[in-house]
């Protein structure tokens, strides 16, 4: 027996997922909804598209075309927008570049990416200047800028951004092409080694924004997104695409406010003035906003909320929904594209009680449609979904990078047996909600027993005193490792909190049975804060550093 195909007419038009496509909608639906920068411009879908017919132009004009690698270094801007378009619209690959790598990263990514060209915010030309010499690629540079003239570099520059945009035509002809063409690559952080370039094709950014589409539209739960809502992203477009929303706000037509640098005042400011209801970042971000005084003077009853790249704390979830924030969580990484979860409650959890609901919250989340997950042993083999049986979550879904870049032999170890191994612990529960306990790595190993950094996390953070927390396993001569706390005290609470209350309040978990006595950390250290990443996560790496 033979699986059989469909017919295809001779004539019949076979549809490719490209990205142009997600940007036909919003010029149908909302072409004249507002796209703001900062306090700086704002214009609507139609001057989007025309500008995004003039980068390409502009580009062209520069050599650029099919097979080119374009890197962006910018904050979160209409400019960055607008590449998400342009570059991969004509068959170009663009590489967005984590501006917060130090120096020999920084070196490595782009020669790595093999970058053509590198579109650059004035304010990281001084990242670039003196590394010019070891570029082996590059040779022109185009520069962005918010300022009235153009400042002065040693580098080889092409022009500058909204110069050549002014003078060049907006009509562009994007063609077809396959959509498995490379549409973007970046690099994953805080690894041991050099950073892993990962990539992505056109079907499977397409592909990932429908995805966004059913987690987050589709669902009757506590936080929902339409094209009603107005979106600012408080994560980095450098960093897995802004986890790809920009994408699914462009299909939608929605509202999209981009904030450039990430500066307090100004993120109050625009949530406010421009009525933001929808966001996503990191905890640490999250975390800075509450701990303001500022945030008090603010109704901030309308904004939603996504928290990704690290477990989100029960006790920052509750201080958030206490301002009236509507935080939830969600789980992916740079290999993922990013999304496998979200923490949708089901329509029966709504009646639960506030305590309850905060633990689904916090919960890593329930696979979007399209994403297969599982739970396998040392021996790869798929453990029960009971809530108890933990081990490593691997991950298949249509938009998972398909390797690591001109790297096949650590392609292989991500992809072992055809899934995708993620790296992350845990497990998933009889509803089917995952719980990552903890990174691989990060996991503390403590007489032959395992404990969870992010469950002892997750535990203090619920203390009044605790602004912020990390657990970290230590060197131990008797017991192999021992859990080891560094916490950041609220203002408030400084001078007036002992190491010998912060174990009591353990105490309290061990005598409950939600943790084991040897879970208690050793030793308890007040800082004043917490090593993070370039992506604002807890740098546990570096911690194991200073702390060994």
């Amino acid at each position: 027996m033979t699986y059989r195909q469909i017919p295809k007419t001779p004539s019949a038009y076979s549809y490719p997922l490209l990205i142009k496509n997600i940007l036909q909608m919003p010029l149908i639906y909302a072409p004249k909804q507002e796209i703001i920068y900062r306090d700086i411009k704002r214009y609507d879908y139609l001057t989007l598209n025309q500008r995004i017919g003039q980068l390409a132009n502009a580009l062209k004009s520069l050599k650029v075309g099919p097979g080119t690698t374009v890197a962006v270094m910018d904050w979160d801007s209409h400019r960055y927008l607008e590449c998400f378009f342009a570059i991969p619209m004509m068959g170009a690959v663009m590489h967005t570049i984590n501006i917060r790598l130090p120096q020999d990263q920084l070196v490595y990514t782009i020669n790595h990416a093999e970058d053509d060209i590198i579109l650059v915010n004035s304010d990281f030309l001084p990242l670039l200047e003196p590394i010019q010499d070891q570029i082996s690629r590059v040779k022109q540079f185009v520069v962005m800028t918010d300022l009235e003239q153009m400042p002065a570099t040693t580098l080889a520059v092409a022009g500058e951004y909204e110069t050549l945009l002014k003078n060049s035509n907006s009509d562009y002809a994007f063609p077809d092409f396959d959509e498995n063409t490379m549409a973007t690559t970046f690099y994953t952080t805080g690894t041991t080694g050099n950073p892993k370039g990962v990539y992505f094709s056109h079907r499977q950014l397409v592909l990932h924004t429908y995805g966004l589409m059913s987690g987050l539209c589709a669902y009757h739960s506590q936080i929902h997104l339409d094209s009603g809502d107005v979106y600012m992203p408080l994560t980095p477009m450098f960093h897995v695409h802004a986890w790809g929303i920009p994408y699914l706000c462009t299909m939608l037509g929605t509202k999209q406010v981009y904030p450039g640098k990430y500066e307090p005042a100004m993120l109050l400011k625009l949530i406010i003035s421009e009525k933001v209801t929808f966001s996503h970042c990191v905890p640490t971000i999250i975390h800075m906003l509450v701990s303001s005084p500022a945030v008090k003077n603010f109704d901030l009853s309308k904004w939603k909320v996504i928290i990704g790249g690290s477990a989100l704390p029960k006790g920052l979830c509750k201080a958030a929904l206490d301002l009236g924030i509507n935080l939830t969580s969600a789980y992916g990484m740079s290999e993922t594209g990013p999304l496998l979860t979200a923490s949708n409650l089901k329509p029966h959890m709504f009646d639960w009680d506030e305590e309850t609901k905060v633990l689904m919250r916090c919960r890593t989340g329930l696979p979007v449609p399209m994403v297969n997950l599982e739970i396998v042993d040392a021996e790869g083999k798929p453990v029960p979904h009971d809530g108890k049986a933990t081990g490593e979550v691997v991950a298949r879904a249509p938009w998972l990078t398909q390797g690591y870049l001109k790297d096949p032999e650590k392609s292989e170890v991500l992809w072992e047996n055809g899934w995708l191994h993620t790296g992350d612990i845990g497990f998933i529960d009889t509803e089917g909600y995952l719980q990552i306990t903890d990174r691989v790595k990060d996991v503390i190993k403590t007489g032959g027993e395992w404990i969870s950094s992010l469950q002892l996390e997750d535990i203090i953070s619920q203390h009044l005193a605790i602004s912020e927390a990390a657990v970290i396993g230590i060197p131990d001569e008797k017991w192999g490792e021992r859990p080891m706390a560094l916490v950041v005290l609220r203002e408030e609470y400084k001078g007036k909190v002992t190491e010998d209350e912060l174990k009591a309040f353990f105490q309290k978990f061990v005598d409950q049975g939600l943790i084991p006595k040897y879970g208690i950390p050793s030793k308890i250290m007040m800082v004043d804060a917490i090593s993070k990443t370039s992506v604002g996560k807890i740098n546990k790496k570096q911690l194991r550093v200073d702390f060994k």
